[in-house]
């Protein structure tokens, strides 16, 4: 049995899949410049900041801020199924501990703290039928 939902059944991520996608991006952009950062010293004279992933975190963080609550514990729970937590037949409930999780508000520092982030949310994504590559940008 798969663990894909019904097509037939409305599905409702609470985000909206434009705003999933650019979370996603910011997310990899993030992991990218972590990389190069471990790896070697570059850096643009002109836009350091183009190069500073702490920079680019803060930017991701103010974008997972600026969702509401019930935003925010879905992509807390698109990532628990992107990781394998749960899988998409358990949305409500992996929502309903996506909110409890998220009681303090702190949303954007728990997902940013998750190695890989970007990329589990687009496999939740993914586990929903709806691969983020083929959503528009």
């Amino acid at each position: 049995m798969s663990d894909r939902p019904d097509p037939d059944d409305e599905l409702d991520l609470v985000v909206s899949l434009p705003t999933i996608v650019s979370i996603i991006d910011a997310a990899r952009a993030v992991g990218e410049l972590e990389e190069e950062a471990n790896n070697e010293e570059v850096q643009d004279e002109e836009n350091p900041d183009d190069n500073d992933p702490d920079a680019l975190t803060d930017t991701l963080k103010g974008l997972i801020d600026e969702l509401n609550e019930d935003e925010q514990a879905a992509l807390i729970a698109l990532t628990w199924v992107g990781r394998g937590d749960y899988d998409t037949t358990e949305w409500e409930e992996a929502l309903r501990l996506a909110r409890e999780r998220n009681s303090a508000g702190d949303a954007a520092e728990y997902l940013t703290g998750m190695e890989l982030f970007g990329d589990l949310l687009s496999e939740g994504l993914a586990a929903f039928g709806v691969p983020a590559e083929e959503v528009g940008r």
